[in-house]
């Protein structure tokens, strides 16, 4: 017998019943924080999600990652240096202003300039050389040399007006000052770490958003995000916490969609220093020499990791393991790479090879509020590579602190992800495994400072090859000679998840975003 079926009866209308706000209204609970409204201060999913509401690029991605025209009607090569991109006329920005060829310009141009970025969009745009405006919506981009990737580059960065962003701070874009784009939705306001608030753009030049006003509201905390769900206090939420997905999935009021994801969760190590700050002998004293920058080492820890039972006792088989960058079924995924096996044996084997028959001590540093399961995957591989002799801690905090401490180099071993803004291997190659050149905006997120000069060369040849069959063959290639070289450690690709509430329903995307105009009433 139900003790108290008064509370019963409530809870499932809580279920069955609309939120008591407008139907017109869309609450959504994101599971990751943002560091800034700012589109070209951080490259960050949680910032490039939220700014693609309010800003647009030049083209566009479908759920799978396909290009698709935004603010670029079409696009085409000139010759093999140019690229001229037409667009769209009519597009009026939220303050009434045209959108022309010089708002391209201007945007380009900024990229680079927006201080202390953690993470800037430079890998986008550092290999345009010219930026010609042949008329107001026609545009041309010159390179140094044939560059095929330029529509997915053009994917990444978003335009803002060159009338009101005109000599604006990130501050400026944080509180709405500067935070003038073309996109679905105007910006209201941002409450940092609590929401952000939106409001349907009517004027918008493509399909209107089924919404009228618009609130993510930030929580990270997996259960209370559920709960919010539950209640009804938000009608979607992302990243469902894989603990929760069989009972999200067999509430009658719920839908669950999931998609396997385009980001690879990965360990990066510091393989470039003589002596990294956070390797030790096993009695905790530091080592004069860095054991990370031996490859059988780095190969050891990689054998080291069960991914399976990663996939299967954490990650709740939301996520399939891997030894590569891509998933399946994406341009630069190789067949011929499978993900490592699990061999704690040859692990202490390589060890000892490399003059560490006892192991060593290492602290892995990691986020605890920015991916699924982050802190229980941090304190599992810890576990993985005690066992072969390498004393592991585990030392994880919110992603505002973490990222910042990482950019700095702080760290010796991390967990991060990275899913590729352009749906294919070049993103992650040039952003993690390149050498790092703050000049040719390569390597921006190698946090290891790993380099090799095979996949530097091999990677810049599938840059410049226009042939598509050949530029995702050495884009393999140089996926291979990282990988063989343990440039990073592949752990496994997550799949996306979203629930929603009955009356919502929702199309999930391979690059995790979640974007209230792909929302629709059901």
């Amino acid at each position: 017998m139900l003790k108290n079926p008064l509370a019963a009866f409530a809870a499932l209308l809580a279920l069955v019943l609309p939120a008591a706000a407008s139907a017109a209204d869309l609450s959504i609970a994101l599971g990751a924080d943002v560091t800034s409204i700012d589109p070209h201060f951080h490259n960050l999913t949680p910032n490039n999600n939220v700014g693609g509401h309010i800003f647009e690029p030049l083209v566009t991605k479908d759920p799978r990652g396909k290009l698709q025209p935004a603010l670029a009607e079409s696009w085409r090569t000139v010759d093999d240096l140019t690229w001229e991109f037409r667009l769209r006329k009519g597009v009026k920005f939220h303050d009434g202003s045209e959108f022309t060829a010089a708002d391209v310009a201007f945007t380009l141009d900024r990229v680079p300039t927006v201080p202390n970025s953690p993470s800037p969009f430079t890998t986008y745009s550092k290999q345009i050389t010219e930026k010609t405006i042949v008329d107001a919506y026609t545009i041309r981009l010159k390179t140094a040399s044939p560059y095929p990737l330029m529509p997915n580059d053009m994917g990444t960065i978003l335009i803002v007006s060159s009338k009101a962003a005109k000599g604006a701070s990130t501050e400026d874009f944080n509180s709405g000052k500067a935070t003038i784009g073309t996109g679905p939705f105007k910006f209201v306001r941002w409450q940092k770490g609590d929401r952000i608030e939106l409001a349907r753009h009517d004027a918008y030049w493509g399909q209107k958003a089924a919404w009228d006003k618009v609130t993510f509201r930030i929580i990270t905390s997996d259960p209370t995000r559920v709960a919010a769900l539950m209640a009804g206090d938000v009608r979607a939420v992302e990243n469902v916490p894989t603990a929760d997905l069989a009972n999200v999935s067999r509430n009658p009021g719920l839908s669950v969609y999931r998609v396997v994801s385009h980001r690879v969760m990965y360990l990066h190590l510091d393989s470039n220093r003589d002596k990294s700050p956070f390797v030790t002998d096993k009695a905790g004293k530091p080592l004069d020499k860095n054991p990370l920058r031996d490859v059988r080492v780095r190969r050891a820890m990689s054998k080291a990791i069960n991914r399976q039972a990663l996939v299967d006792r954490v990650m709740e088989g939301a996520a399939r393991p891997t030894g590569q960058l891509m998933p399946e079924g994406m341009f630069g995924y190789t067949p011929a790479l499978k993900p490592e096996r699990y061999d704690p044996d040859g692990a202490k084997k390589l060890l000892a090879e490399a003059g560490y028959p006892e192991g060593f001590g290492l602290t892995l540093h990691g986020p605890n509020n920015r991916y699924v399961n982050d802190e229980q995957v941090a304190q599992a591989i810890a576990q993985m590579l005690t066992r072969v002799g390498i004393v592991t801690k585990v030392d994880t905090m919110p992603s505002s602190v973490y990222f910042s401490r990482a950019n700095k180099l702080e760290f010796s071993f991390i967990l991060v992800g990275w899913g590729s803004d352009t749906a294919e291997a070049s993103s992650p190659l040039k952003a993690l495994l390149a050498t790092f050149s703050k000049d040719k905006g390569m390597g921006q997120a190698n946090r290891g400072r790993y380099s090799n000069p095979k996949v530097d060369a091999t990677l810049e040849q599938a840059l410049a090859t226009v042939d598509d069959a050949r530029r995702e063959r050495l884009l393999q290639q140089a996926t291979e000679i990282a990988m063989a070289d343990v440039g990073i450690i592949p752990i496994y690709h997550q799949e996306n998840l979203w629930a929603t509430r009955k009356g919502v329903a929702y199309t999930p995307r391979a690059d995790e975003r979640t974007f209230a105009h792909e929302f629709r009433p059901q």
